[in-house]
């Protein structure tokens, strides 16, 4: 598509109003119509299934990155290091970043074009030929704009978390992928987590039984970065804050939707949320401001509660729980409880797994590990601990990420999980904001949940 009908697109998608063709950006996202915007979508024919959809074959995946703050160094160190990746071009609105990114790559094969400097710098990159994934970590608001671009200019599209924000944004992303075939990824790495993994496959082999509740969070005390202004003096961090929900759900929930086979067999039905009143943010940012005017403006300002739980019931029944908790002094922890009629796991405060009352042996534990540790662990595991990125897990995901594009296989994650795990945000905040009422979770699939089967994560790389 040339570059004025895809504008065209945008304005037309509703995207114009996202930063894409001009207008400001909202933090504060108002969720009064969402039960209108469920009925509307109600029904919806999908056009193709991206679920277990294979792409073509690309021998060599030619990379564009966007987005080199905090997350996107790191994705650019992992990927110079994974065969059949070519790093092709760079992209942050600081030159300054570009350069440093070119520099990690000094002493590799790779040598990508630099785009900076401009607000949509990133489009000229997108609109290259020779590209065949773009690599997205740039602020929330961005994620969706760029990753609908991107599959509009033909290329596959890879994202961090959340992918979207809102419920539009979500179909935006479902539609564009099933019209244009391209590839949509949340960048949801702790499904590559290696208790994860290890829980998933004996989910998978019955080792639990019937998996009847799950229960995922984000639980991080990252209060002082969020009042940071180091690197974010646009403050986008800060200001996502302004919503009261869960606004960071994928983490915990991608790697319980997996095990409980939600768009491959199950379902969400409905969701309730409930919020505590925010005790630190706005003490914080009052705080702040007595000593440094910058903050002024913040300590004026409403914040989410400091604690949100969300609970959700699935078509066959199941129950998963997720929190999200980012200001309070308490240790770091994502949960993962898997309870089945037949035995239980949990990850923190250690890994660990019962058949009953009492915990496994160590060495029962151990033998587990053996007996359980997938195939991709077992091929690229140590490989992962020594490149890095969260023990190893964000380069587990990168790796198997382009297994799959260069072998022609379906990928773990497709538009259907980044949307259905994202629009959890806009739906807490709707139910938050109306006492905790029970709000329906949309089908992004079009009913094919009942058929699509769950991916196995086979390799061929």
């Amino acid at each position: 598509m040339k570059n004025n009908k895809r504008r065209e697109f945008l304005k037309a998608s509703g995207l114009a109003g996202l930063g894409l063709v001009g207008a400001g950006s909202v933090f504060a996202n108002d969720t009064s119509h969402l039960p209108d915007q469920l009925k509307k979508y109600a029904g919806r024919a999908q056009t193709f299934n991206m679920s277990g959809y294979a792409a073509p074959k690309i021998d060599t995946v030619r990379i564009g990155i966007v987005g080199l703050g905090m997350r996107g160094p790191g994705a650019v160190d992992r990927l110079s290091k994974i065969d059949g990746v070519e790093i092709k071009a760079l992209c942050d609105l600081l030159p300054e970043r570009v350069e440093k990114a070119k520099q990690q790559l000094k002493d590799t094969t790779h040598k990508p074009d630099g785009y900076s400097g401009k607000v949509y710098s990133w489009k000229e990159m997108f609109d290259r030929p020779d590209l065949d994934l773009i690599y997205i970590a740039t602020p929330w608001e961005w994620h969706t704009p760029m990753a609908v671009y991107a599959m509009e200019a033909g290329k596959h599209a890879a994202c961090e978390v959340p992918i979207a924000r809102t419920l539009d944004e979500c179909w935006q992303l479902v539609e564009t992928s099933e019209r244009t075939k391209k590839h949509c990824m949340q960048l949801e790495n702790c499904c590559y987590d290696f208790f994860e993994l290890m829980t998933l496959k004996m989910a998978r082999e019955g080792y639990f039984g019937e998996v009847l509740h799950v229960e995922g969070a984000y639980i991080h005390d990252l209060l002082s970065l969020n009042f940071s202004k180091e690197g974010y003096q646009s403050m986008w961090r800060l200001k996502e804050n302004y919503r009261d929900g869960n606004l960071y759900p994928t983490h915990g929930l991608g790697p319980i939707c997996q095990i409980l086979n939600i768009n491959r067999g199950d379902q969400m039905d409905y969701l309730t949320s409930v919020s505590s009143d925010d005790f630190m943010m706005k003490a914080k940012a009052q705080e702040l401001a007595a000593d440094d005017n910058f903050f002024s403006d913040f300590a004026t300002k409403s914040y989410r509660g400091n604690m949100n739980t969300t609970v959700v019931k699935t078509k066959h029944g199941k129950t998963i729980m997720i929190q999200h908790d980012v200001t309070s002094p308490r240790p770091y922890s994502r949960l993962h409880v898997v309870s089945g009629t037949e035995g239980y796991a949990q990850k923190y405060p250690t890994p660990k797994v019962a058949k009953g009352h009492g915990w496994l042996k160590d060495e029962e534990f151990k033998d587990l590990e053996t007996k359980y540790t997938p195939e991709i662990v077992q091929k690229v595991g140590e490989l992962a601990k020594q490149v890095g990125g969260h023990g190893g897990m964000d380069f587990m995901m990168d790796w198997r990420l382009i297994d799959c594009l260069r072998n022609g296989l379906p990928l773990d994650q497709d538009v259907y999980d980044g949307a259905l795990w994202s629009c959890i945000s806009p739906l807490s905040e709707w139910s938050v904001a109306n006492r905790s009422n029970s709000i329906d979770v949309p089908d992004f699939t079009g009913g094919s949940w009942k058929t699509n089967k769950p991916v196995p994560i086979t390799l061929r790389g």
